[in-house]
């Protein structure tokens, strides 16, 4: 009844269930790390920052030493020139930055409206906003951008009718809240 050809079948099958197990095993760590990556409290940074190359200075000798100098909680900023990983395509870097971090942070000025990376940045960042609904996109003018050349950006105009936006003072007697604001909204909603 039972000849060796059916010994065969139930060690092949044995051994097929034994191997699905073992790779089932193998691989539900990384399934696990991979969706508690994607999770919405699990982000490898606090805070993206979208910014003109020619605005670099004020994001370093401004924003930077004052987050630095900020905390606890200390944040994580993702700064393209710095945290971008080299030979990895751009658009992938921005998106895996911007969609990595808990909040986007757009500097604007003549300089980013100027960008068309800024410009990406801002639509992966208004996309993420509306898909979300939490306020991930906070936006802070370096500058006063005259209303006939903000309406040329008509994502950036719609955002500025629609979400209370910062503006960076000139009065330097006047920073010091603006950073106490920025700061609160930065940190607002970070789990410890």
């Amino acid at each position: 009844m039972y000849g060796l050809a059916s010994c065969s079948v139930q060690l092949e099958l044995e051994l097929f269930l034994s191997t699905a197990a073992l790779v089932l095993l193998l691989l539900l760590p990384a399934l696990m790390y991979h969706l508690n990556m994607n999770t919405r409290w699990h982000y490898r940074y606090d805070v993206y920052v979208s910014h003109s190359d020619r605005d670099e200075s004020w994001v370093m000798n401004s924003l930077l030493p004052f987050m630095t100098q900020q905390g606890p909680p200390f944040l994580r900023l993702c700064l393209p020139r710095r945290d971008f990983q080299l030979g990895k395509d751009i658009v992938e870097n921005i998106t895996d930055g911007l969609y990595r971090s808990r909040r986007t942070l757009c500097l604007v000025s003549r300089h980013f409206l100027r960008s068309n990376w800024c410009s990406l940045e801002m639509r992966l960042g208004t996309y993420r906003l509306q898909a979300e609904h939490r306020d991930v996109l906070i936006l802070v003018f370096l500058e006063k951008i005259p209303s006939n050349l903000l309406s040329a950006h008509h994502r950036l105009a719609r955002l500025v009718k629609t979400r209370t936006y910062m503006e960076w003072p000139q009065d330097p007697a006047q920073q010091q809240a603006f950073w106490d604001l920025l700061w609160d909204k930065l940190v607002a909603g970070k789990n410890y």
